[in-house]
């Protein structure tokens, strides 16, 4: 059981109920799309936002994301959000007859063990003072990950590495990777991928 001081956030009952036999910190469930209507569920994350820091965990799939960029802008820059990614798996769950629109699995579909390293690098504490070496956009236009003709193609191949999603944005991979540990995990990822 890993013991974590922020909330983790996710979609749906399902996922709650997985996260559940992983952790013991507050889970705050979205109920989809019912964030959009729920007051009280933003105000809710707001208040562990602005103590104990949140965990966003949301699928991989476009509703996912929707969901993620949703929250970030409705809590704004004073609040303590990390962000968790679980890998682009295809396939259904269980409970389902058929797989999602995505065609990805969710939250509740992923291995236990994998729940709980995504978690794990998702708690290692933001330092303000921090002497790693930051990730920024010029290294990513310096290694061809932005601004040339195939960056896209390497970008993905960059998150496939990291067991990342492909659909996670430039700024969000940038902000991740300094996350859970700088230039030096970038600096290896690029290198092996230059490598194969």
């Amino acid at each position: 059981m890993i013991h974590i001081k922020e909330a983790t956030v996710v979609e749906g009952k399902y996922d709650k109920e997985k996260l559940r036999h992983i952790t013991d910190a507050p889970i705050i469930c979205t109920h989809g799309f019912e964030l959009y209507r729920s007051k009280s569920i933003i105000a809710t994350i707001r208040r562990f936002s602005k103590t104990n820091g949140i965990i966003i965990l949301t699928d991989s799939d476009r509703a996912g994301f929707r969901i993620r960029n949703y929250l970030k802008s409705c809590l704004g820059n004073d609040c303590i959000i990390k962000n968790a990614y679980i890998p682009a798996i295809y396939g259904k769950e269980r409970r389902k007859d058929v797989a999602g629109k995505d065609g990805l699995l969710g939250v509740e579909g992923i291995n236990e063990a994998v729940l709980e390293e995504i978690l794990l690098k998702a708690t290692v504490p933001i330092e303000k003072n921090n002497r790693v070496q930051k990730v920024t956009k010029t290294d990513f236009y310096n290694d061809g990950l932005s601004g040339k003709i195939d960056s896209a193609e390497l970008r993905k191949k960059l998150t496939k590495g990291l067991c990342l999603p492909a659909r996670i944005s430039s700024n969000a991979l940038i902000e991740l990777l300094n996350q859970i540990g700088g230039y030096p995990v970038y600096r290896e990822a690029i290198d092996k991928i230059k490598k194969d």
